[in-house]
């Protein structure tokens, strides 16, 4: 049998493809899997190279498990990231990317994050104590303000004052540009960066940029003029660090993980904080479970207990697969060779392993445009059928924080809050840059305070 060089795909001009890969992404993938299978070519990006779309569990596992010696992950397969830097973890590769890994895996395993659970509840009862019974309110904003400051807090140690709230209002601007369209081209085609002028998009972007950089690296100085880095913060713990030459990371490794960290888990954590909240309360039987389950540990429960879970797991799960924040995993960029089924890709070609049509997959999710948290309760998926965070060695290094953070503050605002939808209209995603958000924030209104044990109120929105 002779291999084939490229999988099928689309042959409309590859400008069209581009639009309609950037305004209707969802949509216009899934169109594609319909019509040429779950591997196909789109021509995409500023050389409209040929990238490799892979919804195959079998294909993604290969892809995960090849040497890495013959893909490419960093910036050579198209990782652009001129906010987070050409030393961040994303835009590394090879032994560089090997190296920060290993630096950066202590302070996000195990006891270190357990640490956080208290911060995490008083940063979530702090925010939603701000909520005004009877009123209707977008929860992204406020899930966004959340994630924000424990970001701030467990990652830079930053309390309270005038850096933390500069830095604040600077991320906010950078991460939530007015023409999100515009800053998703700008990104794609570096060819696009013109810096015109402070008024110019990209030019407003670099001096955001400065500006947050000035405060990030005011706060690594700072740190480094106190005689014992002995806090239990990221930052803290990312300088204390060694590697195996007895090096510390410099001053611009420290600012590129520390901008990525921000980036990453700060918006990507508030928009499945979101999702999770419209699905809960869109299905009143899987708010009421949840509740019986989160009233079962008492008052004050630990932290650990709520991690543990098995439905709160099971619904933060299902919001992941449904609604992935990123579409897919990193690009990978083909160095040597590489056969993969009927498929031999030359050197040069993009693969990217799809997460949101793999999560799709009828197969593997039955009505999977369905929101059933008991898929998970039911089935063990691989780490090549379900993978919201990437996979292999590139998978993010904050999952294990990610879903902590994600349990805690659902359960402290389901313990404590009678929400309900404002309306029972179904919310759908769109396209924020690079990820994906609930449109209009997900609005919702609060009844009342809940306390414990509390008969679970039935909402209007209660019709699926």
């Amino acid at each position: 049998m002779s291999l084939l060089k490229l999988p099928n795909g689309p042959q409309t001009h590859p400008w069209i493809q581009m639009y309609q890969w950037l305004t209707n992404p969802l949509e216009y993938m899934e169109a594609c899997t319909k019509r040429y299978g779950d591997i196909f070519t789109l021509k995409l990006g500023q050389n409209f190279a040929h990238q490799v779309f892979i919804s195959n569990p079998q294909a993604i596992q290969q892809i995960f498990t090849t040497d890495p010696k013959q893909l490419d992950s960093g910036e050579s397969a198209g990782i652009k990231a001129p906010l987070l830097g050409q030393q961040s973890l994303l835009a590394l590769d090879g032994k560089p990317h090997q190296r920060q890994r290993k630096l950066l895996t202590p302070p996000f395993h195990g006891e270190r994050m357990l640490a956080y659970g208290e911060l995490i509840r008083e940063i979530t009862e702090q925010v939603s104590s701000q909520w005004q019974v009877g009123e209707t309110f977008a929860v992204l904003p406020s899930m966004q303000a959340i994630s924000f400051q424990v970001i701030l807090k467990a990652v830079f140690g930053l309390e309270d004052g005038p850096r933390y709230k500069k830095l604040n209002e600077l991320l906010i601007k950078i991460l939530n540009p007015k023409i999100p369209l515009l800053r998703t081209v700008l990104l794609i085609f570096p060819s696009m960066r013109q810096d015109l002028g402070a008024w110019s998009p990209w030019g407003k972007y670099l001096r955001l940029r400065q500006q947050i950089d000035q405060l990030i690296y005011a706060q690594i100085q700072e740190r480094k003029a106190q005689p014992n880095l002995s806090g239990t913060d990221i930052l803290s713990l990312m300088m204390a660090a060694r590697d195996e030459a007895g090096e510390p990371m410099t001053d611009l490794e420290l600012r590129d993980e520390l901008m990525t960290l921000l980036v990453a888990g700060h918006e990507t954590t508030a928009t499945s904080l979101s999702w999770a909240l419209y699905w809960i309360h869109h299905q009143p039987q899987v708010r009421e479970k949840l509740l019986q389950e989160l009233d079962n540990l008492g008052e004050k429960p630990d932290p650990n207990a709520i991690f543990r879970l098995p439905y709160l797991n099971a619904v933060c799960s299902e919001t992941l697969r449904l609604y992935p924040v990123a579409m897919s995993a990193l690009n990978r960029l083909v160095k040597s060779p590489l056969q993969i089924g009927e498929y031999n890709f030359e050197p040069g070609t993009i693969l990217i392993p799809s997460i949101y049509l793999t999560h799709h997959r009828e197969d593997l999710y039955p009505e999977s445009k369905q929101f059933k948290p008991e898929r998970f309760l039911e089935q063990q998926f691989s780490p090549y059928e379900y993978l919201p965070f990437g996979g292999g060695n590139r998978r993010c290094i904050g999952m294990a924080f990610a879903l902590f953070e994600m349990k805690l503050v659902l359960a402290t605002v389901l313990s404590r809050w009678q929400m309900e939808l404002a309306d029972s209209k179904p919310v759908r995603p769109v396209r924020k840059g690079l990820l994906f958000s609930p449109a209009g924030g997900v609005q919702m209104v609060v009844k009342g305070k809940r306390l414990q044990n509390q008969p679970i109120l039935q909402t209007s929105s209660s019709s699926v």
